[in-house]
Parts: structure tokens; C-alpha cells; sequence
């Protein structure tokens, strides 16, 4: 067995007690699908986060919506809340207006057009696994 291994070794070049290069180890990458029930699989998963979606769901259907409004809407906490809307701000999602009504700090969300565009394709993904689940 020994002398197979080094045998193995000697004709790859390999020295002796070193391992195969990583790559020779590796699948061939594969096209990702674009159409049908596969590319459903394809989810964006900034949205597919429960309290993500159900932000930018709520602003869809709303003009714009403040924080408090969106942490009763959502029953989660503020820490909750903040860590998420946070997220989707940053991938331009939602834009946030931080301003004061009186003394009382007021933090407004808005979906932005991206952040309407990347629910669409949610939907429509998510259109599509119902229909391959449902065999139509």
C-alpha cells in the first residue's frame, strides 16, 4: 500500500507525505438557472428574513411607516426592529429619515425603488415555487 501511495506521489510530481492540490478536488462550477422552478430556489435572502420581509411588505403598502409604527405593526422588539431595518438600508432597500416632532425624535422608513424591485422578484420567485409545488 506504501509503495502504491508513493507510486501515486511520483507520478503527480507530489513530494512524499504532501497532499493533492485542492483544486484537482473541486466540482466543476455549474451555470445557475434562470428560469423555472430552480431559479426559484435563488431567493434573495435580505428579504427572505421573516421581519426583513414583513418591512418591506408593510412599506409596499404604505407611503412610509415611523419606527414605532413598524414595531407595533411587527410585534418585535426595538433592538429587533433596528438591526433589520438597518440591513435593509444599507442595501438601499428602505432609506430612513431621522427627524424631531417637538422635542421627540421621529425615525421614518420608506421603500425605495430598489427596495420595490427586489420585492417583486421576491414574489415572483416565490410565485414560482408554489407553482412547482402545486405540479403546475
Amino acid at each position: 500500500m506504501a509503495r502504491q501511495n508513493a507510486l501515486a506521489k511520483e507520478q503527480t510530481g507530489a513530494k512524499a507525505g504532501a497532499q493533492a492540490p485542492r483544486e484537482n478536488l473541486r466540482e466543476p462550477r455549474r451555470n445557475k438557472p434562470t428560469d423555472g422552478p430552480a431559479a426559484a430556489a435563488e431567493l434573495d435572502r435580505l428579504i427572505h428574513e421573516r421581519i426583513r420581509l414583513a418591512i418591506v411588505s408593510a412599506l409596499a403598502v404604505n407611503e412610509s411607516l415611523t419606527f414605532n409604527d413598524l414595531k407595533q405593526l411587527l410585534n418585535t422588539t426595538d433592538g429587533n426592529l433596528s438591526v433589520h431595518a438597518r440591513k435593509l438600508e444599507e442595501a438601499q432597500y428602505v432609506v430612513c429619515t431621522k427627524s424631531f416632532e417637538g422635542r421627540v425624535p421621529k425615525t421614518e422608513y420608506k421603500l425605495t425603488t430598489a427596495g420595490r424591485r427586489a420585492l417583486e422578484r421576491y414574489l415572483g420567485h416565490m410565485e414560482s415555487v408554489i407553482r412547482a409545488a402545486r405540479g403546475g
